[in-house]
């Protein structure tokens, strides 16, 4: 399980905190792209202020001016990375009706940044359930409720199936999503995972439809 803080970072810090939005774009890039590095490659409660400041090529006064500590500095960031997967989740729900169509989107879209942000995926895999609740992405209600009211939907609409709750839709959907994922880094495969998105597909849509649905398609 991951453990974010280190002894190596209780130093003073810099209050109040300077406004994220003041920080050039091109620094923020390169402290996103330090801090998925670091944490994907090294033992989390080892990290450093300072390995990441290095890694991103900015000063260690810059994140803390910013960021204050470790801990809010990995929250803030990995909210950012999966702030800009839920705004494309969202963006490909807009104007489609069918309730396949909406998953297979979405789907689409998880394993796209599967593929684009293998670090990313590696450091959320090893986030503790604890922890989880720091990255602010984890309680958007907005997608969130877009994933559920999709499965509502597809249920009410005798698609999807109704014999079990909608939670347990939304875990088969969202677990499928991870582990497959997960693995996909984990093998070290030479070719995207979106390579067999078909057949992968067919295999979740099989798992969460109506059976008598699936035989008349």
């Amino acid at each position: 399980m991951m453990t974010i803080d280190s002894p190596k970072d209780k130093i003073a810090k810099p209050q109040p905190l300077a406004k994220l939005a003041d920080m050039r774009p091109a620094t923020l890039d390169k402290i996103e792209k330090a801090v998925r590095k670091v944490f994907a490659g090294f033992d989390p409660s080892e990290v450093t202020m300072a390995q990441i400041a290095k890694s991103a090529n900015v000063s260690l006064q810059t994140l803390y001016k910013y960021f204050g500590d470790k801990q809010t500095l990995f929250n803030t960031i990995m909210d950012i990375v999966l702030g800009r997967l839920a705004a494309r989740i969202m963006d490909h729900l807009q104007g489609i009706d069918s309730v396949k169509d909406r998953l297979r989107k979405t789907l689409w879209v998880c394993f796209d940044f599967v593929d684009t942000h293998p670090d990313a995926v590696m450091v959320l895999s090893s986030v503790s359930v604890s922890r989880i609740r720091s990255i602010a992405i984890y309680e958007n209600k907005e997608l969130i409720g877009a994933f559920l009211d999709v499965l509502e939907d597809g249920q009410k609409r005798g698609v999807l199936n109704d014999s079990v709750p909608l939670y347990i839709l939304f875990d088969v959907f969202m677990g499928f999503i991870s582990r497959l994922g997960f693995m996909h880094i984990m093998r070290q495969s030479h070719t995207p995972i979106n390579k067999d998105f078909d057949a992968l597909f067919v295999i979740l849509w099989r798992a969460i439809s109506k059976p008598e649905i699936e035989r008349l398609q």
